[in-house]
Parts: C-alpha cells; structure tokens; sequence
C-alpha cells in the first residue's frame, strides 16, 4: 500500500512537475508529497527528479518510470470502474438474437432469470439468418458451430448432439435402418441452412453419411421436426429439437449411439472495454444454466 501511495504521488508531481499543485490535486501537503517521493526513490535506488529552488524536472529514469506508472494506475482506475458497473442493479432491454429453436433450451430457464434480475428486459430475436450483431443493434447472439468473427467477444456455453429419426407410422412401412447402408432405401428430410442455401449435411463420428433421396427440404429446423413427426421420411436434428417426441414415442432414433456428431452453440456480444451490468448478469447467467 506504501509503494502505491508513493506511486501516486510521483505521478500527479511527474505531471506538474510541482509538490505543491500535486499535493492540491491528492488532497495532501507538499511536504507529504515530497516524503512519499523520497521513501519510492529509496525504495527503488534510483532518483526520480531533479530538484532546485525554482523548479522540479524528472530524470531520464523517472520519465521512464513514470510512463509505467500511468499505465498501472490506468488500469486500476479501470478496475475500480469495472467493479463499480458490476455492483450496479442490472436494468433495461437487453436484445438478444438465437436460431429459431432456441426458445426450446432458452425459455426454460427465463422465469428464473426474471427472478434473479427483475429490472431486465429481454427482446429476444428468433432467427435462423447469420445476423450482424453490431449492425442490428443486438447487445448478443447465441450461435452454434465455429466462431469466425474476431470482432466479437465469446463465450462457449454448451454441446449437444445430432440424432437420426422417423416416426413409428413411416418405419412401420418403410422398415427400420440398421446401419447407415440401409439408409439408401429410404427418404431424407433436409434441412436447408437460409444464410448460405446450403444442405445440411449428415454425419457418423465425424465421417459423412450417404444422404437418402430428398423427399422435403426445409429452412427451419422446427419444420423438419414435424415433418419427421408427419412420417414423411428421416430427419437428421438436435437431439434438444427431438427430446420431448422421442420421450413420448412419436418419434424413434436410429443407429443409437452411431450417428452422433457434436456442435457447440456459444453467446457473442461485440467487443468493448467492460460488459454493461445488464449484459453481463445474462452472460453469466445462460453460462451457468444453458446445457
């Protein structure tokens, strides 16, 4: 604590070049200043400045030393101002943009979230384009697959898995895939990603999957959910999308345990010095609870 009072007073006198208006500025006398000076420069073995009658003037090793220090007490000023937006009462809209099935793994957990953080209100953009967060005004995103924009900050938030599936009615008449070979005789449900207009591909521990002959193609997952529920054919989806109808029956995974590929969504917000408290509550909050 000693050292950072002397390295205050060295640099409001480095940049007065005066103990009097430097000792002004800090509340104390000119000969406080010029005794923490002295006990720093002690301390250190080096003279910070040179001292005459009329005037103060800083010695090739105290310019040095004291373009570190301004940094050092820089950075503690950002501490402190960071800390202080953290014991804030987080409050106001927070614009937050997911894919289309997000509110099936976001919603869960929100009537939480307004009970931990009353004062926030959340506008939640449901969408399946790859939106520019800084451009549409969103404070986040949350993504899955690989983080290719640098001019975001990030955080990964969770994995889930991809599962094949089809309703009972569309196995019964079509018959049950053992292996992926088997898929050939079957029909396909597509998802089709609206940003690139690209097909989903499948996958089998990492390695590609013969695709069936397309029978629909959709630019929503949630559609693909339900066509797959219609018994019009395979869908290939997360395994979150098709929880709750392959707990009730109305849809069957195939080739359990070999046609998993992992994906990661993460949260994205857009560079900036320090989080808002309102950002950062929902930051920490989706971090711990998501997944």
């Amino acid at each position: 604590m000693d050292s950072l009072i002397g390295i205050n007073s060295f640099v409001r006198a480095a940049e007065h070049l005066n103990f009097a208006a430097a000792g002004r500025s800090l509340g104390i006398s000119p000969s406080a200043v010029g005794k923490n000076i002295a006990r720093l420069e002690a301390s250190l073995g080096v003279r910070l400045f040179q001292r005459t009658t009329r005037r103060v003037v800083l010695t090739d090793e105290g310019g040095q030393f004291h373009q570190r220090c301004r940094r050092i007490l820089d950075d503690l000023q950002d501490a402190q101002a960071m800390m202080q937006q953290v014991a804030e009462t987080p409050r106001g809209t927070l614009r937050v943009g997911l894919p289309t099935i997000g509110y099936r793994f976001l919603l869960p957990v929100l009537s939480e979230f307004h009970r931990r953080y009353p004062e926030i209100q959340l506008d939640l953009d449901f969408n399946d384009r790859l939106v520019d967060v800084i451009e549409e005004n969103l404070d986040a995103v949350i993504r899955s697959g690989a983080l290719s924009d640098s001019s975001l900050m990030s955080r990964r938030l969770g994995g889930f898995a991809f599962v094949l599936c089809a309703s009972p009615d569309y196995l019964a008449r079509r018959g049950t895939p053992q292996q992926t070979g088997d898929l050939a005789r079957h029909g396909a449900i597509r998802y089709r990603f609206p940003t690139t207009g690209k097909l989903q591909e499948w996958a089998q521990g990492g390695e590609a999957i013969a695709v069936p002959p397309t029978v629909i193609t959709c630019s929503n997952m949630e559609a693909v959910r339900a066509a797959a529920v219609a018994g019009l054919g395979i869908a290939f989806m997360p395994d979150f999308l098709a929880r709750d109808e392959l707990a009730s029956g109305a849809l069957v995974a195939l080739l359990k345990g070999r046609t998993i590929t992992p994906g990661q969504f993460s949260i994205l917000w857009p560079s900036s010095k320090h989080l808002s408290p309102k950002l950062r509550a929902f930051v920490d909050f989706v971090s711990d609870r998501l997944f």
